[in-house]
């Protein structure tokens, strides 16, 4: 498979707001990259502050409240934590793009393979939910270990699949803030990003070929 190929396994739009400006993260190759956040409006009145990672040869004169179109990958990566390796995720950015070029707010297309058994369960609610964890193929015999989340018929859909099984799907790239126990008597507020998936398709193939590390997934959270 090319490197486009894999490229195509895993595509993000996203149109919003720079709600945090870019600090220095890391360097490969000579290359900085940084860090940001984008607010990104869903069809409520909710935003998801999601992270992004962008290239210093794309960085322009960015402003707090600017609008930008993204063109990108959502990938992941292992940072070590005390004695823990957790799973960070962000979206990389391929290009940046006129904003008003762009049709979708919020979509993200990805073609992986289930590597965790789904969590089914139903809220007090009784909305259906499964978590559905992804290993999404990338160049350089690199994965991305994706966080999604089905609804209703799509979490009945999914939650009989097997590890291996592999899938295409649709959906909205979101964050999430959660109450993390720290002890008996203290918690934290912790923000999760995952995907809510509105579209789910098995692939036919033969090829159900995957390859991951289980302590390299075992937390899929960002702070």
């Amino acid at each position: 498979m090319n490197s486009t190929q894999f490229e195509n396994n895993n595509h993000v739009i996203l149109k919003g707001k720079i709600s945090k400006l870019p600090a220095y993260s890391h360097t490969v190759m000579g290359e900085g990259f940084f860090e940001m956040f984008v607010d990104v409006q869903r069809l409520s009145d909710e935003v998801d502050t999601l992270p992004v990672t962008i290239s210093e040869r794309l960085i322009t004169d960015f402003k707090i409240g600017d609008e930008i179109g993204i063109v990108g990958q959502f990938r992941s990566y292992n940072k070590q934590d005390d004695t823990k390796s957790k799973l960070m995720l962000t979206i990389f950015v391929k290009e940046i793009v006129d904003p008003n070029d762009l049709s979708e707010i919020n979509q993200i297309y990805l073609v992986g393979y289930i590597c965790k058994e789904p969590i089914y369960r139903t809220t007090p609610f009784g909305r259906e939910i499964c978590d559905v964890l992804l290993a999404v193929n990338r160049a350089y015999n690199k994965s991305d270990y994706l966080p999604c989340i089905a609804w209703g018929r799509n979490a009945r859909f999914v939650r009989d699949l097997g590890v291996g099984e592999k899938l295409e799907v649709q959906g909205r790239v979101q964050s999430r803030k959660y109450q993390k126990k720290i002890d008996e008597t203290h918690s934290e507020t912790r923000v999760a990003y995952e995907i809510s998936l509105s579209s789910v398709i098995i692939v036919d193939s033969s090829e159900n070929v995957y390859d991951f590390a289980e302590e390299d997934i075992d937390i899929a959270e960002a702070k």
